[in-house]
């Protein structure tokens, strides 16, 4: 190393060292905000410096040297465990450690993420993410693609966490290999474990991985199950329903508890009123008539928008029919007006397939886990039920924006657009438009206007 490394080492710890926080609780909010963004620089140089020795431990101990690599001869199985034993760190930290330390040797598509590391511009916990949601070149899919997606991610690592990150790698590889949406399935498919472990203490712990489309089905009984209590939406002729559960005793977790037990040990015999009501679960799948027809194209899972084949969508479509949802070439679906307070189930569902969710910035809860609110509110603006002038918030953002007086504007020529419109107290007062999350409807809308169109 020639004293370099260790020297720069040295001084970053020195720096470390003398930062004091004593005195933290009396500094401005502007001042420990600016304090926490300085720390997370700090982690990711830290994690930096963490993962190249990494990988230089690894490249020494590597299989092909057998008994005389490094980790080996220190009697280590891997570099991971030696990492391990030497610094304390989880299985996790240690593995992710070795595999950003490998990037740029084992993944030359991805030597701008490994540079972005090493510049600190891009957290390990990005580059992670970045490398999961493209994975590798195949058929179809040049490593020259992806090296170019990977810069362009890399660039958006600074604004974005490492969960959207993932999610936007996942959504490019998607573009460029619609072909491979098949055996990701599968994969997912033959990735699916039940594990039951017995604790000491006599109780049993399970971990249970599910594809996404078995997934969906169980979060919707979760939610249908716990919703209520977490401040999900509530449906007309449902209230007491909602109110029971509300009020019940138990814990959200107890109660998650108790309703899948019920479910396993009662089986079919389950009373669908008293438990869960509103029928079997469905799995909701969005895609265009257009598409169902010509058998093209793909379907997405609302909640988590994975895309899933056109085989995949048929059968569930076999299995549960379709509903049918109408969106004007603004976006926009259907209006009901407002002769209830409460949105229906089918106001929901179009409002879900509008949104993708809580269209609150930089929030990810999905439909299930949101509530509708009204923008034009029912009591002070006499505020109309219908879907245009209603928008899907999360439990949390719903109560900080009626609690704190944010408010939410319908804005450009066709009131299409909504922007959330701080309080006036706020530091940051600039209006910021709330993107919908749907990329089901974000497809359909940049196909209504390509030149070949969409058919309604």
């Amino acid at each position: 190393m020639h004293g370099l490394p260790g020297t720069l080492l040295d001084e970053a710890t020195r720096a470390l060292d003398a930062v004091r926080l004593d005195g933290v609780d009396r500094v401005s909010d502007s001042e420990l905000l600016e304090l926490i963004a300085q720390s997370a620089q700090h982690v990711r140089c830290a994690r930096a410096h963490s993962a190249a020795l990494a990988g230089e431990l690894a490249r020494r101990s590597a299989p092909e040297l057998g008994h005389d690599g490094l980790a080996q001869k220190l009697g280590h199985r891997t570099p991971q465990k030696l990492i391990q034993a030497t610094t304390g760190a989880t299985s996790r930290e240690a593995a992710q450690a070795v595999r950003i330390g490998e990037l740029a040797h084992s993944h030359p598509w991805l030597e701008s993420v490994s540079v972005g590391v090493a510049d600190g511009c891009v957290s390990t916990d990005a580059a992670d993410a970045i490398r999961a949601g493209l994975s590798a070149p195949g058929e179809g899919v040049p490593a020259q693609a992806l090296a170019e997606a990977a810069t362009q991610l890399s660039a958006e690592a600074g604004t974005v966490d490492a969960d959207r990150l993932f999610v936007l790698a996942r959504e490019l590889r998607d573009g460029l290999d619609a072909a491979g949406i098949v055996d990701r399935e599968r994969a997912a498919r033959a990735a699916r474990e039940f594990r039951l472990q017995r604790l000491r203490d006599g109780s049993v712990r399970i971990v249970w991985t599910l594809d996404p489309i078995e997934g969906s089905v169980v979060t919707e009984v979760y939610d249908r199950a716990t919703s209520p209590r977490r401040g999900g939406p509530r449906f007309i002729r449902e209230e007491e329903h909602a109110q029971r559960i509300a009020d019940d005793p138990r814990t959200t977790e107890q109660l998650a508890s108790d309703v899948f037990f019920g479910l396993v040990t009662a089986g079919a015999e389950v009373n669908p009123a008293q438990l869960l009501g509103r029928g079997a679960p469905a799995v909701r799948v969005t895609i265009t008539e257009q598409d169902l027809i010509s058998r093209t194209g793909h379907g997405r899972l609302q909640g988590n928008q994975m895309p899933i084949s056109i085989e995949t969508v048929e059968r569930l479509v076999c299995t549960q029919g379709t509903i049918p949802v109408v969106f004007d070439t603004h976006g926009q679906p259907l209006d009901v007006g407002r002769e209830q307070r409460l949105f229906t189930p089918r106001q929901r569902i179009a409002l879900a397939e509008r949104d993708g969710g809580c269209r609150w910035p930089d929030c990810e809860r999905p439909p299930s886990w949101s509530e509708a609110h009204h923008i034009q509110h029912w009591a002070r603006d006499d505020g109309r039920t219908d879907v245009a002038g209603g928008i899907l918030l999360c439990k949390h953002h719903h109560l900080l924006l009626h609690d704190q007086h944010w408010e939410i504007e319908r804005r450009g020529p066709t009131h299409a657009e909504y922007w959330l419109i701080p309080p006036p107290a706020h530091p940051n007062p600039a209006p910021r438009r709330l993107e919908s999350k749907s990329l089901a409807l974000t497809e359909l809308l940049a196909r209504a206007q390509s030149p070949a169109g969409v058919h309604g």
